[in-house]
């Protein structure tokens, strides 16, 4: 089984209400960082797992229906945190990366897509389905904004759960996609927050991880079972598979003790993990 370098950095952030992503929370707002991933594979060479936001946020809400995203989510990101200015910090030239994981395609998730021109991008069927189907008002309501995706997109987009990848089965997390064949990338299927979520079980130099997306928000959600407010189901893909997708990643984390489980908003984890 081979083992994967791993970089956590954030692109930007937004503020929300802590009430709303934790029930019984704080009425006021609180950090919600956009996380991404660096993940550095012995042959693949260097992955991103979601590329956090960019610029192209600030374009894609200046007019209806966009703007709706703004209002309800006040979003802050500087060119220079964004995961290709990143990227080329680090001396890699963005068209060296040749794999995306997509967890969902959300803004704070998909902003730099356009930014990497010869990657690959690896999604779920029904994401994919969702994302390019969904326009509009219908798209903002989901969380999907005009002008992430490349126009090519289509055509550089591999669904990975249409059974033309290896699967392995975790007790807890259900079937996984063997990304590379070698163990060291899994894709568990997480969704409810987003249609087709899914995160990555990484086997790393320092042990596994886990990068939970958006299966729960704030450490609260997972360490205390304690669900977010009922008014996030006006923009979540589905309630019911979200409650089971917290519950798998839950079970996980009782069960797994030693494995760290990294959501991409909360700002305690993050802090934690990446200093900052």
């Amino acid at each position: 089984m081979k083992q994967v370098r791993l970089l956590l950095k954030t692109a930007g952030y937004c503020l929300a209400k802590e009430h709303h992503a934790l029930k019984g929370g704080r009425r006021q707002n609180i950090c919600f960082p956009a996380l991404y991933a660096l993940i550095q594979h012995p042959e693949q060479g260097w992955i991103l797992f979601d590329t956090g936001y960019t610029q192209r946020f600030y374009e894609a809400t200046q007019r209806f229906p966009g703007i709706l995203y703004k209002w309800m989510t006040p979003t802050f990101i500087r060119p220079e945190e964004e995961a290709v200015a990143e990227v080329r910090r680090m001396g890699i030239n963005p068209e060296d990366i040749k794999h995306i994981i997509v967890s969902h395609f959300h803004a704070d998730h998909v902003g730099g897509l356009r930014d990497f021109p010869r990657a690959v991008f690896y999604c779920t069927k029904t994401a994919f389905d969702q994302v390019t189907q969904l326009k509009g008002f219908a798209g903002v309501r989901r969380g999907l904004l005009s002008g992430h995706l490349p126009e090519d997109f289509s055509l550089r987009a591999t669904l990975v759960d249409t059974g033309k990848f290896p699967a392995r089965h975790d007790p807890d997390l259900g079937e996984m996609t063997d990304l590379f064949g070698d163990g060291s990338i899994l894709l568990p299927y997480l969704p409810g927050h987003a249609a087709g979520q899914m995160g990555a079980l990484l086997n790393t130099l320092e042990g596994k991880v886990l990068l939970a997306a958006d299966a729960f928000w704030l450490r609260e959600n997972l360490e205390e079972n304690r669900l977010p407010s009922p008014v996030v189901k006006l923009f979540f893909d589905s309630w019911t598979d979200f409650k089971t997708s917290l519950a798998k990643v839950r079970k996980f984390w009782q069960n797994h003790p030693e494995i760290k489980i990294i959501p991409t908003h909360c700002e305690k984890t993050i802090k934690e993990v990446i200093g900052h």
